[in-house]
């Protein structure tokens, strides 16, 4: 019942019990009349009372509604301007807004578009910036999808966390599914810009996984949330390599050993530019690729590798006869021509 039918009943059941007192029978008995009188005084206040509650609630209601939706439409803009989760971290705990950070164990991905900057230059800003709006929009689905937080947009490039503000318990899992849905979109994204005469470069994408600091970093007037450290900048790195490797995605073992059934193949032990370690690198793959006979072949070369086998270069120079479309087989193929064995690369470039 609405709050306008409860109060025209009430008005009804006062308008009765006064047409009731003005009956002669009930003026011929004053202690009954009296009696009813009171009652019906007291129930008037009542009424009186509870009326002015009712309309409080349903001020109150209204209140409590035009707040509701302006927290919600408060979120929604936090949302186009933040990740999702950080957005809804913001809304649920707004402390989180302080200076400050700490250290965790976090996945990152980073991604470009290789040679954009030419494209850029190359064509109009109403064909450049449309394209570019599109790419970016479908990625960062992509990333919000798979529980990631968009740390940074530069240009066409993201840099992307995995496991902050919010904890991601198979946050390797999540940015390597992420990885791999990112390359079939963007694979895909090329190939129909292609057919209107639009000729983008390859995705990059680089992986890994390690200690961080994350937190909100700046001043009182603009600060960021964002992540430093040496797993950072090795993320960064690994999507780099990816042009001297011929590759689209490498990802370090500090990811793959996190994830159950991982599906990929070895690129090598990396000393990456400004490191003096190297890092076991892997190239993930979509589970149909594994069954393919060029990553059987591959496996296999790259055992006899590993191990220093000298027939290594005669095993990649089989795969680069039989199967001339796989970069990685010729880079390998390449380095062992010119002196170099094992499978311990040092990158000097970035």
């Amino acid at each position: 019942m609405s709050t306008a039918d409860l109060f025209s009943r009430e008005e009804q059941t006062i308008a009765t019990a006064n047409a009731w007192l003005a009956r002669k029978e009930v003026e011929q008995d004053p202690d009954s009349r009296q009696m009813v009188e009171s009652l019906l005084s007291e129930y008037c206040k009542l009424f009186k009372v509870t009326r002015r509650l009712l309309r409080v609630s349903d001020r109150n209601d209204e209140e409590l509604r035009r707040l509701r939706n302006a927290a919600e439409t408060a979120k929604a803009t936090l949302s186009r301007y933040f990740s999702p989760n950080l957005a809804e971290q913001l809304v649920v705990d707004p402390d989180f807004l302080g200076l400050g950070g700490e250290r965790r164990e976090l996945t990152f991905l980073f991604t470009d578009i290789s040679d954009f900057t030419a494209l850029v230059e190359a064509h109009d800003p109403a064909v450049t910036v449309p394209l570019l709006n599109e790419y970016l929009d479908n990625m960062t689905q992509i990333v919000f999808r798979h529980g990631g937080t968009t740390d940074k947009i530069v240009g066409d490039a993201l840099h992307v966390i995995f496991g902050a503000p919010v904890e991601l318990p198979e946050q390797a899992a999540c940015g390597l599914a992420c990885a791999l849905e990112i390359d079939a979109f963007s694979e895909a994204f090329r190939k129909r810009k292609a057919e209107e005469g639009i000729h983008l470069g390859v995705t990059r994408i680089g992986l890994h996984k390690g200690a961080a600091t994350v937190g909100n970093f700046g001043g009182e007037v603009f600060f960021n949330y964002t992540a430093y450290g040496d797993t950072v900048n090795t993320a960064a790195r690994l999507e780099s390599v990816n042009k001297h490797l011929g590759t689209r995605i490498c990802t370090s073992a500090t990811v793959v050993d996190g994830i159950s059934g991982f599906f990929g193949r070895p690129v090598g032990t990396l000393v990456l530019k400004g490191k003096t370690n190297g890092l076991k690198v892997f190239e993930p793959l979509a589970r149909e690729q594994m069954c393919s006979s060029v990553v059987a072949a591959y496996n296999e070369a790259y055992e006899k590798l590993e191990s220093d086998d000298p027939s290594a270069k005669q095993a990649f120079a089989a795969i680069v006869a039989k199967h001339g479309e796989d970069p990685l087989a010729i880079f390998h193929l390449v380095r062992l021509l010119a002196g170099d064995s094992g499978d311990l690369i040092v990158v000097d470039e970035k």
